[in-house]
């Protein structure tokens, strides 16, 4: 397939398992899915907000959101954005891909993830004696984990600057009108942004749930959101072969039809683990439901060839491998050569001069050959550098082609039932009355 802002998807790794013709009779059932989104006729219809979201924000909304940043980085060196889920995965995926915050701004730090003291620990010790901001996320104000996190951050940054300073260090994005946070936030006068009701946690990243922290960090988020409004554009196109979104989620679909029940998405670019992670709950999250769905799960190459590669090379066949791979990261970097009497005795010679992002490509290739030897179904996704705009493209992708392949599934791709199951016993278990 032609590359579609920056990102090119091939899928020529599947076709001995999925030929021509399997695609093009499925592309009847992937544009009635579509169809569905677009329409609103779907499961869930009141959450498609996210959709067309890249077309809805307005200039001044990126200006507030830009002279928010500005303050925080006038007066901070740290920022500690609280949430958990898709409250804070978006905002981290996109930052680790880009390498982190830009010079001369405030590091980004991530609390209420989860429940782990040692966790919270390190957090509360960067931030001790230090000028800090907080970004509470969520619509309630009251799941456990960022709430514990936000009493305790609170907390420290009253002791240090006083509850009117500290009134205006801390932003608070949330419901329009109800829930715990949206009130604490009118008594004390918080700084607040929205989280549209019809966007949910895991399609918010380019919502103020996103845009807000990484416009503290540097980021250009207005070349984010243009990259995912070209990305909607070009997911817009009924032809399956121009359309990666579409294409992806057939493929996907396809060889779950077949027993691939399990999507391994493979990276030789360490900087998008988080942007894996994001993935594996925007799939997992929304297609998981009623005894259907595929598994995602997620590695880190070529560091684990060393640990799951044997698995994935020779193991259960039931895997399909989603490549995610960056041509050109840090090109000045190279080998070395010895040429010193007795010397290449590591027998690098043969690479003098080559780059590492080079070699770590033809790593990738490799791997590909030899997982498609194996039985391993392989669709990859090929990037040449990672911008701004790629990764608002990228993520948008994801999203359109998850809620086609939820519809192909049957299932409401933008509910989480499940997700309450485990917060119904452990409440008992801590005695919450009720």
């Amino acid at each position: 397939m032609k590359a579609v802002g920056g990102i090119r998807l091939d899928v020529t790794g599947t076709e001995n398992f999925l030929s021509a013709a399997d695609l093009q009779a499925m592309a009847p059932a992937v544009l009635a899915a579509a169809a569905e989104l677009e329409q609103g006729t779907c499961p869930g219809s009141e959450y498609l907000g996210w959709l067309d979201l890249p077309d809805r924000i307005t200039e001044e909304e990126f200006q507030a959101i830009e002279a928010s940043a500005a303050r925080a980085r006038e007066d901070s060196s740290l920022y500690v954005v609280i949430g958990i889920g898709g409250s804070y995965l978006g905002s981290r995926a996109i930052l680790d891909a880009l390498g982190g915050s830009a010079e001369g701004c405030p590091e980004i730090l991530f609390a209420g993830t989860g429940l782990c003291s040692a966790s919270l620990s390190r957090v509360l010790k960067k931030c001790k004696g230090r000028d800090f901001r907080i970004c509470m996320i969520s619509k309630s104000g009251t799941t456990l984990e960022p709430a514990v996190a936000f009493r305790t951050l609170r907390t420290m940054l009253e002791d240090q600057f006083g509850k009117e300073g500290a009134a205006e260090r801390i932003t608070a994005i949330t419901d329009t009108s109800r829930g715990a946070l949206r009130q604490l936030a009118t008594e004390e006068g918080y700084e607040t942004y929205i989280i549209p009701d019809n966007v949910g946690g895991r399609f918010s990243v380019l919502t103020p749930v996103g845009l807000v922290p990484l416009a503290v960090a540097g980021v250009d988020v207005r070349a984010l959101v243009a990259g995912a409004s070209s990305m909607r554009k070009a997911c817009l196109a009924e032809d399956m072969s121009a359309n990666p979104a579409h294409m992806y989620a057939a493929v996907r679909h396809g060889l779950y039809q077949q027993g691939f029940t399990t999507e391994v998405m493979s990276t030789f670019h360490s900087d998008l683990q988080t942007v894996q992670e994001w993935w594996k709950q925007l799939f997992g999250e929304s297609e998981g439901k009623g005894g259907e769905g595929i598994f995602p799960a997620s590695t880190v190459f070529t560091t684990d060839l060393h640990s799951l590669g044997q698995y994935v090379q020779d193991g259960k066949r039931n895997l399909q491998e989603t490549f995610l791979c960056v041509r050109n990261a840090v090109s000045e970097l190279t080998v070395p050569g010895d040429e010193a009497e007795g010397g290449n005795l590591d027998g690098l010679n043969y690479l003098t001069g080559r780059t590492l992002d080079d070699i770590n490509w033809k790593a990738y290739e490799g791997t590909k050959n030899a997982h498609l030897s194996g039985g391993v179904p392989c669709t990859s996704l090929e990037i040449d550098r990672i911008t701004p705009e790629v990764i608002g493209g990228l993520l948008f992708m994801f999203e359109k082609a998850v809620g086609v392949s939820g519809r192909l599934l049957g299932v409401n791709p933008f509910d989480q039932p499940g997700v309450e199951t485990y917060k119904k016993e452990m409440f008992r278990l801590l005695g919450k009355p009720s």
